[in-house]
């Protein structure tokens, strides 16, 4: 996580929090909300704490409140920095790498660049001894704050790449993929420009210790490394990261997995193939019921998995719209009714919602160059969605072969 370029939140608006006062004053506040900072500024200001105490208080108060989407009730406990938080490894996430981990057999787990300590306080909870590195200075505050639960876990303040790894059997890493600046933060693309960049990690690799490490989703086929199992991430339908797993941690005959983490639990899929060969699916008509692939699956290149798993086909070898004659439960694609398909035309569109007295459309693409919301404010009297009540329709646009259609669809 963060290396260098200084984080958003400067060692001042940590080092107050480090004191009784300020731990006690912190804890006393409940869920932070906008509405009320200036009152509660004022009121704790009145109440003879000083400006920079009060500062630094709401400012983690906001970002501890913002941390429970990932770290739940442990966020209350927590240390946070904008960045830090930004780039953090979701607590269930992190579970699933220290398993890998301690399934593995490995008893100590070097975290290089472990920001906030999400991955070390998931390894330490499994009692694998982790030794945390951090450069940024305020960041490393923040992680031996948050690892004091854990005996098991040290935290030390130094370049990820020039710490010992002697006796060390694993290596876990998430680097630096944003420059901080004042106007906020900015992604990085080319794994390289990580801070550790990825051609440290390979040489960790090569010397044969168990290594992970977690990447930006986007990530293309051809910069994965060779050796390595490639495993796409998604939390709710949201594509969180790609890990890449070498030696000890890479499981036999998988090149490439989609993790999908949803309301009924993990599922995934994984093949032995390597990317851009495998499976391939056949192409068909628009039927019976349509499926969106999650995310992960996409990503790792599974979508003819999900065809077959499904009895169906695409309705075009190049876009990832899988249809179907029947409904037919998957944790790896969102599935839709097909009620009608027409020619997508603005003119034709506008005229049916008209006359089916829509007044909210959700709008899905893909394969088309056409921008949902400036296509919503053509055909939605007003220009949007109503707010309450009207009918709801859900368009799909697409292309098959040459021609743009638009699937009206209904969610199962």
């Amino acid at each position: 996580m963060p290396h260098a370029p200084q984080d958003q939140i400067p060692q001042d608006q940590i080092a107050p929090l480090l004191t009784p006062e300020g731990w006690d004053l912190l804890a006393s506040l409940g869920p932070y909300r906008d509405d009320d900072s200036y009152a509660l500024n004022a009121a704790l200001r009145k109440a003879g704490h000083p400006a920079g105490l009060v500062s630094a208080v709401l400012t983690q108060s906001r970002l501890r409140t913002k941390a429970e989407a990932k770290f739940g009730e442990f966020a209350r406990q927590m240390l946070f920095t904008q960045a830090g938080l930004e780039q953090a490894t979701r607590l269930n996430v992190a579970a699933h790498h220290a398993r890998r981990f301690a399934a593995a057999g490995i008893g100590h787990v070097a975290d290089l660049g472990c920001g906030l300590g999400a991955d070390a306080m998931a390894l330490a909870s499994l009692d694998v001894a982790v030794t945390a590195v951090e450069m940024d200075e305020t960041t490393a505050a923040c992680a031996t704050v948050n690892l004091i639960p854990f005996p098991n876990a040290a935290v030390v303040h130094a370049d990820a790449a020039s710490v010992p790894l002697d006796g060390i059997d694993g290596v876990w890493l998430d680097p630096a993929r944003r420059v901080t600046s004042t106007s906020g933060t900015k992604r990085i693309w080319d794994p390289e420009a990580f801070s550790p960049p990825l051609s440290f990690v390979e040489q960790l690799a090569a010397s044969g210790k168990a290594v992970g490490v977690k990447m930006g989703p986007g990530m293309p086929h051809e910069s994965v490394p060779a050796g390595c199992e490639a495993q796409w991430v998604s939390v709710a339908g949201d594509v969180t990261e790609v890990t890449l797993w070498f030696n000890a941690v890479r499981r036999p005959g998988i090149r490439r997995a989609a993790l999908v983490l949803g309301a009924e639990g993990p599922a995934e899929l994984t093949s032995g193939a390597e990317f851009g060969a495998g499976l391939a699916a056949p192409v068909g008509p628009v039927e019976g019921y349509l499926y969106e692939p999650d995310g992960a699956v996409i990503r790792a290149g599974l979508v003819a998995d999900v065809v077959l798993e499904l009895g169906g086909h695409l309705v075009d070898e190049h876009i990832a719209y899988i249809c179907a004659p029947e409904l037919r439960d998957t944790p790896f694609a969102r599935a839709y009714k097909v009620v009608d398909v027409m020619p997508y035309n603005v003119k034709a569109l506008k005229a049916w919602v008209k006359q089916q007295g829509i007044t909210v459309l959700d709008i899905k693409k893909r394969g088309t160059a056409v921008t949902p919301e400036e296509l919503r404010k053509q055909l939605l009297p007003g220009g949007k969605n109503a707010k309450k009540g009207g009918k709801t329709a859900t368009l799909v646009l697409t292309r098959i072969g040459e021609d743009r259609v638009a699937i009206v669809v209904e969610p199962v």
